[in-house]
């Protein structure tokens, strides 16, 4: 008997990412493979899927079982049900990508990237979850302090993000400003929220730093690329991010939409007046003489 919800798969992935460490080696090999491809589940056969993940097509179904389903096909129908009804797209997509492929001699390329850029997208917005978006703004709202967290290429979006929700709001900074990030979170407690963001491969001062949020009861917004993360377990709420690219790293276009949405959201719950306290910001810069016309 199914014991998840159906046409859901958000709360499948997350279960199984959190029985992870309970799983014998192959059926987890399977999971993590599944983790960092769902999309395939709905559009490749079991006995596909198994060969690409490098399992047995039995061991998909032990997958399944160890999340609550009687076989691999009730585990599947979900993620079909949502590939069928619930998935957005662009119209004329493909139309448009072909157009600008046949321009200058670069022309695939750009369409490459333009393809690659809006199928994040996409993949994005046809997952997102407002009642999660809302929950997490809440907390930031709420918070003491947010600290936004992120090293290498997640470091600028970090920072990127403090900065602007700056210009709003007074209790959102970039971590840390000096020494260890572990430094800065040993200094926060159940009135403050952490918001970390690590992508393949992952960062261990970014999961070291989540690990003593949680055991210093921090709240924590994770943004990950993911459900098989190891932040996805120890988040109070967690956003994954597609960062597909055709160059040899990733894209971090659907993250920046994912903060851009987020912030829009603790902007519509503040409390204070926002368009007032941006519209002293930048009063104060002209004051100043930073800006110029």
């Amino acid at each position: 008997m199914t014991t998840l919800p159906p046409l859901e798969p958000t709360p499948i992935l997350t279960a199984l990412a959190s029985a992870l460490n309970q799983l014998p080696p192959q059926v987890g090999r399977a999971a993590n493979y599944v983790l960092d491809n769902p999309g395939a589940i709905a559009v490749t056969s079991m006995r596909s899927l198994a060969d690409a993940a490098g399992v047995k097509p039995n061991t998909l179904v032990r997958m399944a079982r160890a999340v609550g389903f009687d076989n691999y096909e009730d585990f599947r129908a979900p993620f079909r049900q949502y590939a069928a009804e619930g998935t957005l797209s662009f119209p004329d997509r493909a139309r448009f990508l072909q157009a600008i492929s046949q321009g200058a001699s670069h022309g695939s390329l750009l369409a490459d990237m333009a393809g690659a850029a809006m199928a994040n997208l996409e993949a994005l917005f046809a997952s997102a979850d407002a009642d999660e978006l809302k929950a997490a703004a809440d907390l930031i709202d709420g918070a003491r302090r947010a600290n936004v967290l992120g090293v290498g290429t997640a470091k600028t979006l970090a920072e990127n993000f403090a900065y602007v929700a700056s210009m709003a709001v007074d209790n959102v900074a970039a971590i840390p400003v000096v020494g260890l990030a572990i430094d800065s979170v040993a200094r926060m407690d159940d009135h403050d929220v952490l918001i970390a963001m690590t992508f393949k491969p992952y960062r261990v001062e970014i999961v070291a730093a989540v690990k003593l949020a949680t055991r210093r009861s921090v709240p924590v917004v994770a943004i990950t690329d993911s459900h098989g993360s190891p932040l996805i377990p120890l988040a109070t709420h967690a956003f994954v991010v597609p960062n597909d690219s055709p160059l040899p790293f990733s894209s971090n276009v659907a993250a920046t939409a994912l903060l851009e949405t987020l912030l829009a959201f603790v902007v519509a719950e503040s409390t204070i007046d926002v368009a007032a306290a941006i519209d002293d910001f930048h009063a104060n810069r002209r004051l100043a003489g930073i800006y110029t016309d």
